[in-house]
């Protein structure tokens, strides 16, 4: 009977341990599925164009690492400029339960179909850095001042020329990006806004007459397609003339200009370097500037741009509206999208130390290999 008693004893007991071990897992498990809970149970999908360029794969890894260091699950996608890929990357996003997808686009106007897609899921977008076109799926956009990068580019010019002080007349040529990124808009705009009247006053010569953004597009920002362009101006347009400055929209556009350069003859004591702006500081551009072939590159800080990215997903996750700073200008034909906007700084020869060394963006030893 005590033999009895002992065995319904332990038993009870087993019984009772086992349902206690399975509540807890039950309780635990419920916890992490929410953003206030266990993070890592959150995937976040970060869909970026190309690997191609060295800004795009710093994107992504600088996003990844900031969004994995607050605990989420990431899915982190390069597109290599295709866009039926990178539709076809955000659907499986969706398909995997991705709460947040930040896109970095490629076609800023051909994502509408997958991101109605996204918002049926109940998926949040954020635009990164490109607006993303006609569609009222994306919630929040994340970039830097874009108009304020190309005031940058067109203010360096006017300084280096001397334009303010009515010096001139300079040649002067333009190289801008693809039509379909939204940004080369705000670029052309706050760049022509400094440059145009002096344009109009005869103070800078576009001898190839080729000033509209249309004309001086780059598609997908090719490099190549950039140096092609501007070996036919200088051959057609500068046999017997000097070229002093060109507008180059970013770093890649910059390269092909300066290799077109280069080939005409520049980049000689006797035939030195016109002024030639960029965007993004890259490391080959930033060598470039050191080695007096670039003037001027603007810095956009793309770990500050992520700091500010993961704020948002915490944000939207946390039932919060994420912080904005700008409410009017970026319509995307759908809606005026709430954005976050940084500030871009230019860099050359006279800052690149204390811009990019000091910070820790590069090391002095990589401007050297």
């Amino acid at each position: 009977m005590n033999v009895k008693k002992i065995l319904v004893f332990c038993l009870a007991l087993i019984v009772h341990v086992v349902m206690a071990g399975c509540g807890g897992g039950a309780s635990s498990s419920s916890s992490g599925s929410g953003a206030g809970g266990d993070k890592k149970w959150v995937k976040i999908g970060v869909a970026m164009p190309t690997k191609s360029l060295q800004r795009w794969n710093q994107d992504g890894a600088n996003m990844e690492a900031k969004l994995k260091e607050k605990g989420y699950d990431v899915d982190l996608q390069f597109a290599e400029n295709k866009v039926e890929m990178q539709v076809s990357q955000i659907e499986n996003m969706i398909t995997k339960g991705c709460k947040v997808i930040i896109v970095g686009a490629i076609d800023g106007g051909s994502l509408s179909s997958v991101l109605d897609e996204a918002k049926s899921a109940g998926c949040k977008v954020i635009s990164y850095d490109r607006l993303i076109m006609n569609t009222d799926a994306v919630s929040y956009y994340a970039t830097f001042d874009n108009y304020g990068v190309g005031k940058i580019q067109g203010q360096y010019i006017e300084e280096k020329l001397g334009l303010k002080d009515g010096k001139g007349p300079f040649n002067f040529e333009i190289t801008t990006g693809p039509l379909d990124d939204n940004n080369v808009v705000f670029f052309y705009k706050g760049a022509m806004d400094v440059l145009q009247p002096y344009i109009d006053k005869g103070q800078l010569v576009v001898k190839s007459g080729q000033v509209s953004r249309e004309q001086c597009a780059t598609p997908s920002w090719d490099e190549a397609k950039a140096q092609e362009r501007m070996d036919n101006i200088l051959t057609t347009n500068y046999t017997n003339a000097k070229l002093d400055a060109v507008l180059c929209s970013n770093d890649s556009t910059s390269l092909g200009v300066q290799s077109a350069l280069k080939s005409a003859g520049y980049n000689t004591a006797d035939k030195p370097m016109p002024v030639v702006t960029g965007q993004d500081a890259n490391l080959p551009n930033v060598k470039a500037i050191l080695s007096g072939e670039q003037s001027m590159s603007v810095f956009k800080d793309t770990r500050a741009l992520a700091d500010e990215v993961v704020k948002m997903v915490d944000a939207i996750l946390n039932g919060q509206e994420p912080e904005v700073n700008d409410t009017k200008s970026y319509n995307n034909g759908a809606k005026v999208v709430p954005s976050y906007l940084l500030q871009p700084q230019f860099v050359d020869k006279s800052n690149y130390k204390k811009l990019l060394i000091d910070s820790g963006y590069y090391k002095e030893d990589e401007l050297q290999k």
